[in-house]
């Protein structure tokens, strides 16, 4: 990616159609089973196919999407998008179903991989994954409000993801352009905080799976458990999705006064509170209080972990690794889910789900707590036997951005040793504060006499 950050909409638009897929998740397992006569763990299955293959498609582009440019893998995946949902659309048998599943899921995680290394070279990473994640609830949940009344069996949703695809193609013109013509050479150079990175993506990959097992299974709760129509469910999936904007919308607004650690680590507690009350509902109020809630924090949650791997490296490979070790989990949660449901109920499904969501909470949590750096308050950064500099600088007028602001990450400080035979030649008179001098020229030396 290009080191001048670019607009934020077009990765806004790439990402919401590469993580549409995940979204209609459920509404994709349910009609395969009910229209193409598959069983729970039979739909699941495809839909984790669909999944594993976005995520395959993430590792490949691992700290490759600046070699390639942004605008050419995002038009392949779009294309394949198109063409793999497309033809899971038209098709009538499995197998050409599972095959456009697939191809799909490729173009989807393709597409999420660009926009992902994307975000991570923005200026503030969590603010453009926040718009990213709104904009996918607002195109999901339109989606579970519509296709209930339209029919069409499996097809539709499989039609609806091709579509978006394609009318996000014109937003790739205002992506980087390619690469030069030339063999391709992946970007080089060491991965940086290597230890809670693959902490992060390892626990980001068994995060998903948690919540994707339940949110698989969801809409089988309503019509087996609970007794729902689909029309009902899409309308509580609609209303959830919809108080998902809002807690969006509610994380974009707090950004990171509170850092990372906070929303990361009580949002998952309220999570698994909801993973256990949704499953074990036995009545609309219940089951919608669990879904709302939960699709409420879940999001906050999501984009303060893509803004946590995005903060690792700025070109992004962290950001794709732990996404696609993610969707590694997303695909396998609709499998856990039907495999535990099945096997032992929704309620004690819920209680393992709820388990596994509040044990991974804490390595995740310490890696925000870890990597978040230290904040800037009074005395934490300081000149020499002086005053802290950011209270300094609202006493002494100083030029409004010069200085950090209270709260913001401490900046590191480089010093810059001189030779011996040049610093005995210096004198202190030699010296004066870095700025426009008399002449037009700039004095950038700092005193070293009192060393």
């Amino acid at each position: 990616m290009s080191s001048r950050p670019r607009a934020a909409w077009p990765l806004v638009a790439v990402f919401t159609a590469g993580y549409l897929a995940a979204y209609l998740l459920p509404t994709i397992v349910g009609r395969l089973s009910v229209y193409l006569g598959l069983s729970t763990a039979e739909a699941g299955l495809v839909g984790s196919a669909l999944l594993l293959s976005s995520a395959s498609a993430g590792f490949s582009l691992a700290g490759r999407v600046e070699t390639y440019g942004p605008r050419r893998p995002a038009r392949t995946g779009l294309v394949l998008a198109v063409l793999g949902y497309g033809c899971a659309a038209l098709a009538g048998s499995v197998p050409l179903v599972v095959l456009g599943a697939v191809v799909g899921g490729f173009g989807s995680g393709t597409a999420t991989a660009v926009a992902a290394a994307g975000i991570a070279a923005q200026r503030d990473p969590h603010r453009t994954s926040s718009l990213g994640l709104l904009s996918v609830s607002a195109t999901a949940g339109a989606l579970y409000l519509t296709i209930p009344h339209l029919g069409g069996g499996h097809r539709l949703p499989f039609a609806s993801i091709a579509l978006v695809a394609l009318l996000v193609w014109p937003a790739t013109s205002r992506l980087g352009s390619p690469a030069p013509a030339g063999p391709v050479v992946p970007a080089s150079g060491r991965l940086p905080h290597r230890r809670s990175g693959l902490v992060l993506a390892g626990g980001m990959l068994v995060w998903s799976m948690a919540q994707n097992a339940l949110w698989g299974v969801s809409s089988r709760i309503g019509v087996d458990q609970v007794g729902l129509s689909e029309v009902t469910i899409g309308a509580v999936f609609a209303a959830a999705l919809g108080a998902g904007l809002l807690g969006v919308m509610g994380a974009g607004v707090l950004g990171a006064r509170l850092g990372r650690a906070v929303p990361i680590g009580l949002g998952t507690v309220i999570i698994a509170a909801s993973i256990v009350l949704s499953s074990s509902a036995g009545d609309l109020g219940s089951f919608a209080t669990g879904e709302i809630l939960w699709n409420t924090v879940y999001p906050v949650v999501l984009s303060y972990l893509i803004g946590l791997a995005a903060s690792l490296d700025v070109r992004g490979r962290w950001a794709v690794l732990a996404g696609s070790a993610s969707s590694v989990g997303v695909a396998c949660g609709p499998v856990l889910g039907s495999v535990l449901s099945e096997g032992a109920g929704f309620p004690v499904m819920g209680m393992v789900l709820g388990a596994v969501t509040l044990l991974v909470a804490v390595p995740v949590t310490a890696v925000a707590l870890h990597t978040g750096g230290r904040p800037l308050v009074p005395g934490s950064v300081r000149r020499r036997g002086g005053a802290p500099a950011a209270l300094l600088a609202v006493t002494t007028g100083a030029v409004p951005g010069a200085v950090p602001k209270l709260g913001a990450p401490e900046q590191a400080v480089t010093e810059i040793s001189l030779p011996a035979l040049r610093r005995r030649r210096l004198v202190r008179s030699a010296f004066r504060t870095a700025g426009p001098s008399g002449g037009g020229q700039s004095n950038a030396y700092a005193s070293t006499s009192d060393r």
